[in-house]
């Protein structure tokens, strides 16, 4: 956990840690086949599509939809006030790979299944949480 914000930091893996470190580049880094070039979420050491196992980390366009959503009321942990909103984001590079995340810099009432969003990051000591913000007008 952080100490500074409260928040529950993942552990780093090796087949994640190019998701969590992307960040700090400014790139949503996602595991790609490079036999279908399919891309894999979470990342793991083989195409679920073709069985290839050449597979890596490769930087995303970092832009999404909204698939789905729920905005939470409860205050869980005192660094998080509620509401909030928590999504089920859909890649525009592949729709079928799906994160979820949190939506931030929008008021909640806002939020709407199929809305544009882009990828933005909270940096921590050793992890770059990737969160989704509106796609400016």
């Amino acid at each position: 956990m952080s100490i500074e914000t409260g928040r529950m930091l993942p552990e780093v893996t090796l087949e994640s840690q190019a998701f969590w470190t992307g960040g700090f580049e400014g790139e949503l880094r996602i595991y790609r086949c490079q036999d279908c070039r399919g891309w894999i979420h979470p990342p793991v050491g083989a195409c679920w599509r073709c069985r290839s196992r050449n597979v890596g980390p490769e930087a995303a366009s970092g832009r999404a939809r909204i698939a789905s959503f729920t905005i939470n009321h409860h205050p869980w942990l005192p660094a998080f006030p509620p509401p909030y909103v928590i999504a089920v984001v859909e890649l525009d590079d592949q729709p079928d790979v799906r994160l979820t995340t949190c939506i931030v810099e929008i008021d909640v009432d806002a939020v709407e299944i199929g809305m544009a969003v882009e990828v933005v990051f909270e940096e921590h000591d050793d992890v770059a949480l990737p969160f989704f913000r509106p796609v400016a007008a």
